[in-house]
């Protein structure tokens, strides 16, 4: 297991100084970096883990505001440390996108980091699993979907059919959950593109969509997806189907 991480903090903290020796003198690789937004987004080979010291919320606001955005899509996995009021505040901002760990002020820096470590362990198997794509414009629906599948699989998530085509341009998952029907570029055209490029035409995809009626089952049967899968279906339904998809594909490798 890789024990890299990025402390988020004060560089001249003593208690951002000495978490980072604790986390160090344990075998972690620690990235240290400041609250500013854009450095964070040039730091190479950015490991996923992220923690977070918080001296006053309202300061950084914007910091989590964009680490919201990396959670939810999936990119990385938050922890912080920080008063009761400041937790809270980042719960509040982030409803959806639970925390991986969280410390309250003043924090006993051993225990932080022998819970940092089954954080790291936490994120190393998710990293194992399938990457699976959710393309809707709906984010309900989004975030629905990702919190039935987010325990068994990778989710990643954009909210238009051209957000699909840049993410994909950079990144490489399993399969694409791609909503039929979406404003500007829907589902059937986003799947023609993907199927004319070289580089996507290999993923599969499923289509998602509130219309069970005959007319528009066959519309998108005709279009050639794995699977169809309605909106309207039980969590455990839709999990079921896609881990059934996975299971064929590993026994077509034997």
């Amino acid at each position: 297991m890789e024990k890299r991480l990025v402390l988020v903090g004060d560089s001249k903290s003593f208690m951002v100084s000495s978490i980072a020796k604790e986390l160090t003198d344990n075998g972690f690789d620690v990235i240290k970096a400041s609250y500013n937004v854009d450095a964070l987004s040039q730091i190479a080979n950015r490991p996923s883990v992220f923690l977070v010291y918080i001296d006053d919320f309202g300061e950084i606001k914007d910091l989590f505001v964009y680490l919201k955005d990396s959670t939810l899509e999936g990119d990385i996995s938050l922890s912080v440390i920080g008063s009761q009021n400041d937790i809270d505040s980042v719960k509040n901002l982030m409803p959806n996108t639970p925390l991986a760990a969280s410390f309250l002020r003043p924090i006993n820096v051993k225990d932080m980091a022998v819970a940092m470590e089954k954080v790291l362990q936490a994120e190393d198997e998710r990293l194992q699993n399938k990457k699976i794509l959710v393309v809707d414009d709906d984010g309900t629906m989004l975030r629905t979907i990702k919190s039935w599948l987010e325990g068994y699989y990778q989710v990643f998530m954009v909210n238009s059919g051209m957000a699909a085509i840049t993410f994909l341009a950079k990144n490489k998952v399993d399969l694409i959950l791609l909503d039929y029907e979406m404003p500007v570029t829907p589902g059937p055209q986003v799947l023609e593109m993907l199927r004319s490029d070289p580089a996507t035409s290999h993923i599969p995809v499923m289509f998602l969509t509130n219309k069970s009626d005959r007319e528009s089952v066959i519309a998108a049967v005709d279009l050639k997806p794995e699977k169809y899968l309605l909106k309207t279906m039980k969590p455990m339904e839709v999990l079921k189907s896609i881990n059934e998809f996975f299971e064929k594909e590993k026994a077509k490798s034997y």
